[in-house]
């Protein structure tokens, strides 16, 4: 849960890691053979962020690709409206 894009649902995938030995046939060898396959994890590129969601600032998980497509809307950094500096 914790690993998880709050935009895609991406998380972490599981699959396999092949050893191989030997040479290939195109390279003149008799060709590669796996001698092992070990689970391995697929983990996604989750990058904490502050986005704003519903007009509030939050903070969330979120992956790369998520916000290389442009679903993370961010806050300013500063609030250059007249009532902030009337505030002060």
């Amino acid at each position: 849960m914790s690993r998880e894009c709050y935009f895609l649902g991406k998380g972490t995938r599981a699959g396999n890691s092949y050893a191989i030995r030997g040479k290939a046939k195109y390279l003149g060898g008799n060709g590669t053979k796996v001698t092992g396959i070990t689970k391995r994890k697929f983990k996604a590129n989750i990058q904490k962020v502050r986005a704003l969601v519903d007009g509030k600032i939050v903070n969330l998980r979120v992956s790369a690709k998520a916000i290389k497509m442009g679903l993370v809307t961010k806050p300013l950094k500063r609030n250059y409206t007249p009532e902030a500096k009337a505030a002060k």
